[in-house]
């Protein structure tokens, strides 16, 4: 069934992975959509911190990013939420995940660029419950590096940002961070959302 392997491996692991969550011809035409938004100057510096207190410190992290909307009308952009709505259909109806919403935005790391060991969950508010993260790099190499770091307890694993692969965990379970990256690196990163507001 469709979405299986993300939940399924997330169950077993704590982190799903789905190496072909989209497919190449949508991979390929988000990649084009976000290189034309950078292009044209649209993405802006990423912050740490909620919206009553963003903090811009490029030591901590260095993506610029672009916020996905219906209201841009583009029908990659669009085709990508599709899936994220069927996929919080799929999400609610089998494991009672109670998602109301979500955000997602594209991101581009440049070479030399990183973000430190992190929660995605903000301590005064509740509401992301899921981290999910679609990566837009064609023919990704070792030695692009770029990989996302997720720290267990005892352990850590590195993620390949492959294309068309997709990473979903619980915004307050695993910290991680974004290894350095040798070339552009590419994704989708967002949340699913909940009501709940500490």
């Amino acid at each position: 069934m469709p979405y299986e392997k993300l939940i399924q491996s997330y169950v077993d692991n704590q982190l799903g992975i789905d190496v072909n969550f989209i497919s190449q011809e949508l991979a390929l035409s988000l990649n084009k959509r976000l290189v034309d938004v950078f292009n044209t100057h649209k993405m802006v510096q990423a912050g740490t911190g909620n919206k009553a207190a963003v903090h811009i410190d490029q030591l901590l992290r260095g993506d610029s990013i672009f916020w996905l909307d219906r209201t841009h009308e583009n029908a990659s952009e669009n085709a990508f939420l599709d899936i994220i709505d069927a996929f919080v259909l799929h999400l609610n109806a089998t494991c009672y995940a109670g998602i109301t919403g979500y955000e997602f935005h594209f991101a581009r790391y440049e070479e030399g660029s990183f973000y430190t060991k992190h929660f995605d969950r903000f301590e005064q508010n509740g509401d992301r419950a899921f981290s999910m993260i679609t990566y837009l790099n064609p023919n990704w190499v070792l030695s692009d590096g770029g990989e996302l770091c997720i720290h267990y307890p005892t352990t850590v694993t590195n993620i390949a940002p492959e294309n068309c692969k997709c990473v979903f965990f619980k915004s307050d379970e695993l910290e991680h961070e974004v290894l350095i990256t040798n070339v552009p690196r590419l994704s989708i990163t967002g949340w699913l959302k909940t009501n709940k507001i500490f």
